[in-house]
């Protein structure tokens, strides 16, 4: 499979997460804090690299993968390299939200299952304790039947698409050179073919 069919299958699946999403964030009332950042600066943050190929193509696309990749392997730091730091207390912001991973798109907003297949709201700290009332109605009405997005459900359907590439986890910065590198090594013998649009 060429790598602009799996970049379209993994945004496709990415609009499917959206609608989902949007749908749960209006029934429950979570939201993320703004500039908060904490979990795009957990140091053991893991992703897969399929889940980060259409930022890679992006930056392919737009002349930028190799000094990406450069910079990638002269890094030391576990923090997610598209997280930007915008203040010393820690405010910032995602520097490719668009492209943002798998990961980042279900953290705070899906749920995993536990031992006994019972849904588990995944989310922060930050939510837990800054927004109680309305995360102590939502793990409620999840055990009685609300809607959420599950990681699992989607990690099989991105799994589908590559299955190497996504059932690869790695730390969130090995993922994102590994996806730059699949899409070099691709494009090196072949001619980019055309124009890429997205579902964003």
């Amino acid at each position: 499979m060429s790598i602009e069919r799996k970049v379209k299958l993994v945004e496709k699946l990415f609009c499917d997460l959206e609608l989902e999403s949007v749908q749960f964030k209006k029934e429950s009332g979570l939201r993320c804090v703004s500039g908060c950042g904490n979990c795009c600066t957990h140091p053991n943050l893991d992703a897969s690299p399929l889940e980060f190929l259409p930022w890679a193509f992006h930056l392919f696309l737009n002349g930028e993968a190799e000094n990406t990749l450069v910079e990638l392997n002269q890094t030391n730091s576990k923090t997610c390299h598209i997280y930007k730091s915008l203040t010393v207390l820690g405010k910032g912001r995602c520097s490719a939200y668009k492209y943002r991973g798998l990961i980042c798109r279900l953290f705070g907003f899906g749920a995993t299952r536990d031992k006994f297949g019972q849904l588990r709201l995944a989310t922060c700290k930050t939510i837990k304790e800054g927004q109680t009332e309305n995360y102590g109605k939502t793990v409620k009405s999840i055990t009685n039947g609300m809607f959420v997005p599950v990681f699992a459900d989607y990690y099989m359907k991105l799994s589908q698409i590559d299955h190497h590439m996504g059932n690869t986890i790695l730390p969130v910065n090995k993922a994102l050179k590994i996806a730059l590198e699949e899409v070099l090594q691709y494009y090196y013998y072949r001619p980019y073919s055309g124009a890429h649009l997205n579902c964003g």
